[in-house]
């Protein structure tokens, strides 16, 4: 929810000339016999005065706490906060950069709601910072026409969205165990839990893959959880496990979901062939499926048109193919050029994204990446030892190694969590390929861009890195 009909900040900062400057409303300085009194963070700051200009230019409030210096809400804000996909991570910010300089800039595209620069002990910032619009089309706005902006010359913003990340990822839990009684025993010990995924094995339906991911109600309740079930300090049914951050569903424009022609299939028996699925997908109407693609237990239908595709789902989601209870979806299709963004804000290359092309990028999870023979350095997310036999996290006595401070759960560029292998739970974009206007049959799918195939990989439909 947010303010009825917000302003944007440059029709803020066009009002008629006050008689006086007005006080920032939520700013916890006052004046006393002429003197003011700045809140913690800037008094004291290199650029004290400019802080205090902005402030009293656009009436937002500023204080410092726990290592960021918040700017907002605006001023006369009353309900909560904006919901989620309102904030952006914004990277590469020169550490003698502040707000005095970065809200002009953020705010030429929308009514900004609260700026987070983080900040060092010496007083410079961290680099990066996160702001929030009051609207959606905001935020994605900033991430469109702010991405490379050029704060100061020859340096360039890198910008991209930012979810807070509900989601946790638990290994070693026993393959044995239903979905009911993970939900029930992982509710016993931590508090907030609104749901559990659990996938079934691809080789055998009567079993889970040993790991669970738990949605919680809030990114805090999450974080609590995961602090609580470091590994050593609680086992479940008497086993060590592995927490971590899961890598959020992500979230793909409404507009573009609307032209999605491809159904995402999972659950199904590894035998269940690739001409199976396209009979029972087109019975409806014969034809109608242009292809498949099925990897291991999981498939990609693609529809001549997305009446048809949007048809078989309606009918097809929570039934059974050949005994194994199916799940049907939309396959979600992320933007390549805001993809390519992301990783290379992720792994710290240039942030300068590829030249735009009319396709999209299908994730793949790491667990597939594992069994086709990918090495190691290959699983880059925060949970890549859990899916290769013999890796550290997992001792040849069953105990689980944690992974430190490592594993923070502080905003990164864009969702928390990793975009390049950290353990998804993705419903829809499990595996990536990518997928051109025209149909091209014979073109062969990419797990991972510029990615060297092993020798053990069977090269059939898996294209080697370019």
């Amino acid at each position: 929810m947010t303010a009825e009909d917000p302003v944007s900040s440059s029709n803020m900062s066009n009002n008629s000339t006050p008689s006086k400057p007005s006080k920032p409303s939520g700013a916890s300085f006052h004046s006393l016999q002429g003197q003011i009194t700045l809140p913690e963070g800037v008094a004291g700051a290199p650029n004290e005065a400019a802080l205090l200009s902005l402030m009293e230019r656009t009436g937002y409030g500023m204080v410092q706490e726990n290592g960021q210096r918040k700017y907002g809400p605006p001023p006369g804000w009353s309900g909560p906060a904006p919901p989620r996909g309102c904030e952006i991570f914004v990277g590469k910010i020169p550490r003698d950069v502040y707000e005095d300089e970065l809200v002009p800039v953020f705010e030429t595209v929308g009514r900004i709601y609260e700026m987070r620069l983080m900040m060092d002990f010496d007083g410079k910032n961290r680099g990066y910072a996160f702001v929030m619009y009051t609207e959606k089309h905001e935020a994605k706005r900033a991430v469109r026409e702010l991405n490379n902006y050029e704060v100061r010359p020859g340096r360039l913003l890198g910008v991209c969205s930012s979810v807070d990340n509900c989601r946790l990822f638990i290994g070693g839990i026993p393959k044995t165990k239903k979905r009911e009684e993970i939900l029930e025993e992982v509710s016993k010990v931590t508090e907030g839990v609104l749901d559990v995924i659990v996938y079934a094995s691809a080789a055998d339906k009567m079993k889970n893959r040993g790991f669970a991911f738990v949605e919680y109600e809030s990114h805090r309740a999450a974080a609590m959880a995961r602090r609580k079930l470091m590994p050593g300090r609680i086992q479940l049914w008497g086993h060590q496990i592995a927490v971590d951050w899961a890598e959020p569903e992500i979230d793909v424009d409404e507009d573009v979901m609307e032209t999605v022609k491809i159904l995402y299939v999972r659950n199904l028996m590894m035998e269940t062939s690739e001409e199976t699925i396209r009979k029972i997908f087109s019975q409806w109407n014969p034809g109608c499926v242009e292809r498949v693609k099925k990897i291991r237990d999981y498939a990609f239908v693609h529809f001549i048109s997305r009446d048809d595709a949007v048809l078989a789902m309606d009918h097809l989601n929570g039934t059974e193919i050949e005994g194994s209870c199916i799940e049907v979806t939309l396959a979600k299709p992320v933007d390549k050029e805001q993809y390519s963004r992301q990783k290379a804000s992720k792994g710290g290359a240039s942030a300068t994204p590829e030249p735009t092309q009319q396709n999209y990028i299908y994730q793949c999870d790491p667990y597939t990446l594992a069994y086709y023979g990918y090495p190691y350095s290959t699983l880059i997310g925060p949970n890549r030892e859990y899916f290769v036999k013999g890796s550290p996290m997992i001792q040849n006595n069953g105990s689980v190694r944690g992974r430190g401070r490592a594993a923070s759960g502080n905003r990164t560029p864009g969702p928390r969590g990793s975009y390049l292998g950290g353990y998804s739970a993705g419903r829809g974009i499990y595996s990536r390929y990518h997928e051109g206007k025209t149909k091209q049959p014979e073109k062969p799918y990419e797990l991972i861009p510029s990615l060297e195939l092993p020798a053990s990989v069977n090269p059939v439909g898996i294209k080697p890195g370019t």
